[in-house]
């Protein structure tokens, strides 16, 4: 696959998974300075790493939640809470990942996390 059909590929996953309000609210903000930067995630994040066969979208969803309330990342952990519904995860399975953050990344980062996830989902519902 070459750049532009990679490009191309991640363009639509990251559509798929982040849902085209977002995706069209960070290009339409894209500047000289962030360009390279949306190239990158597009084409390496989107089109390489979430359009491999290994996991299925709901799983990388499931390691994408893990990962981000481990190391904090509140803004991406909202969005790909958004994205892990979008991918198939019910609120319960959401909320099985987060307990077992708070076991193994330790209790106030899994209740940042649950308050982040509440928030967003209670947003989302109504």
């Amino acid at each position: 696959m070459d750049d532009s059909e990679r490009t191309e590929q991640g363009m639509r996953v990251r559509r798929a998974v982040l849902g085209d309000a977002h995706v069209d609210r960070a290009v339409a903000g894209t500047t000289e300075f962030t360009a390279p930067f949306q190239d990158f995630i597009t084409r390496y994040a989107w089109g390489e790493v979430w359009s491999r066969p290994g996991l299925t979208r709901a799983e990388r969803s499931l390691v994408t939640l893990t990962v981000l309330a481990a190391l904090q990342h509140e803004d991406e952990l909202a969005m790909h809470v958004r994205a892990a519904l979008r991918n198939g995860l019910t609120e319960e399975q959401i909320q099985e990942v987060l307990l077992q953050v708070g076991l193994y990344a330790g209790v106030p980062v899994a209740n940042r996390a649950f308050a982040i996830a509440n928030r967003t989902l209670e947003a989302d519902r109504g």
